[in-house]
């Protein structure tokens, strides 16, 4: 049976953090936050060490032998609170007791799978899947049930070898449409890198736009409308599409020369079936001299939009755009599985609970979102992603890796901030979201968590001004 120590401390904590949680009517997302920053403290300080432990590297403590946790302390007292009765029973905010049972079996498989120990993992797997629902009443049990299918989803991979899952472009981008109508982090993409790409074009006659991943195209006909309209008269607008169906990429650029050439605008668009970070000759990029150059990229985890990173950068680079808009998660791709595990809990859980605040259980929009699109991300984050399955590094800090590559930040403008707040009235539960300005950028969240981030970039060695 699989048993750790540092597990079982961390059960004795899960307790007294899920009751003190409830007690102060705490969402999922902040309650998840509690129980895996205490995960993280009880764990050892390195994955050797953890391994070395568990495989008989190093001498485990027997239960007698470890300190037990203090009574709780007063709200006055500082330093750790330890708790000393393992056995009572608590409520959690979202149901009861089911509710702690499944985020404990939870945990106690990211750990086993940490540590290779897939046997065990596979058990509680297949406990958990029984247990959660994807059409469950609470937001616990939809984050559990698509977590335990993605840690199923790398346990077999694991035994039969690393596996790439099938892609419908079609279902993610219907699904994608979907969230675009009941979530405002769409929207914000969108309309915060049309502004920064709109003031980037002022009095350019002809311009350029390269989306790395275009999908359906949703972000383009506002920005076509702003630049139709503006006083200086219509650009020649150039557009190349990167995304992984030719056909869809087709149907994408019809939609657009239809809906420019209603409004009186000249427009060429370009489609491209490959991912930038495969492009060896950039001429396929079909960019000009004299042109301004707008490069747009929206991170998700759907799937493998643009190939390795550093392949990515080096495009950007050879590109020099006048202005580049990032979207960012604001989530780590990269480090251990159980890094992985724990931030994306947190980030998830954070999501399901905006969705929750604003549509029912039985929504069908909101289950579409939640099926194709957060349970794809969640899969590929933990049964697919990770440096050690896939070989490649993945940039964790992607301003970092700009700053270091020739690139200068645009601050994003009043009028970024203002499209923003706008959206926000857009959607009832306003007040979840949280809107913050700092470093150049604008992030987007609920409550306390930032979820996306925008920014702007300029390339210091720029051809294409």
């Amino acid at each position: 049976m699989f048993e750790l120590v540092h597990v079982m401390q961390s059960q004795e904590q899960l307790n007294y953090h899920v009751q003190d949680s409830c007690a102060k009517n705490l969402e999922l997302s902040q309650w998840v936050e509690d129980v895996t920053k205490q995960l993280i403290y009880d764990l050892p300080e390195t994955e050797n060490e953890l391994i070395g432990n568990f495989q008989g590297g190093g001498a485990l403590l027997e239960e007698e032998e470890r300190p037990r946790k203090a009574a709780r302390r007063s709200s006055d007292e500082e330093g750790p609170v330890f708790l000393h009765n393992r056995d009572r029973v608590l409520i959690c905010k979202e149901s009861d007791e089911p509710c702690l049972n499944l985020l404990t079996l939870l945990l106690e498989c990211a750990v086993a799978i940490s540590v290779d120990n897939l046997g065990d993992a596979h058990r509680l797997l297949l406990e958990l899947t029984q247990m959660a629902s994807p059409y469950g009443a609470s937001c616990a049990e939809r984050v559990v049930a698509y977590f335990a299918k993605a840690m199923l989803s790398r346990v077999i991979n694991s035994w039969i070898g690393v596996c790439t899952p099938l892609i419908n472009i079609k279902a993610i981008h219907s699904a994608f449409q979907v969230y675009n109508n009941v979530s405002p982090f769409v929207k914000f993409a969108h309309f915060t890198s049309n502004q920064a790409i709109l003031e980037a074009f002022h009095r350019h006659e002809r311009v350029h736009i390269v989306d790395l991943d275009i999908m359906q195209g949703l972000q383009w006909p506002a920005l076509f409308h702003i630049l139709a309209t503006r006083a200086e008269g219509p650009p020649h607008l150039r557009m190349t599409g990167l995304g992984a169906s030719m056909d869809l990429l087709v149907e994408t650029g019809k939609q657009l020369s239809i809906f420019a050439r209603r409004l009186g605008m000249h427009f060429e668009f370009y489609p491209l079936d490959t991912k930038c970070g495969d492009i060896v000759d950039f001429s396929v990029l079909q960019i000009r001299r004299g042109e301004t150059l707008a490069v747009h990229w929206l991170q998700h985890s759907l799937y493998d939009a643009t190939g390795p990173d550093w392949k990515t950068m080096r495009l950007l680079t050879s590109l020099g755009p006048r202005v580049f808009t990032l979207v960012e998660q604001d989530i780590a791709h990269g480090g251990s599985f159980l890094d992985r595990f724990v931030t994306s809990l947190h980030y998830y859980s954070t999501l399901f609970d905006s969705l929750g605040a604003f549509l029912p259980g039985d929504d069908p929009g909101r289950h579409q979102a939640e099926h194709c699109l957060l349970h794809r991300e969640i899969n590929n984050v933990l049964a697919i992603g990770g440096p050690a399955r896939s070989g490649e590094d993945k940039c964790r800090h992607w301003r970092s890796e700009l700053l270091r590559s020739g690139f200068m930040q645009i601050p994003m403008s009043t009028n970024s901030m203002a499209q923003a707040h706008l959206i926000l009235n857009m959607f009832p539960p306003a007040h979840g979201y949280n809107l913050v300005q700092g470093d150049g950028t604008l992030r987007l969240g609920w409550k306390d968590t930032s979820l996306y981030t925008a920014s702007a970039w300029t390339s210091t060695n720029n051809p294409f001004r």
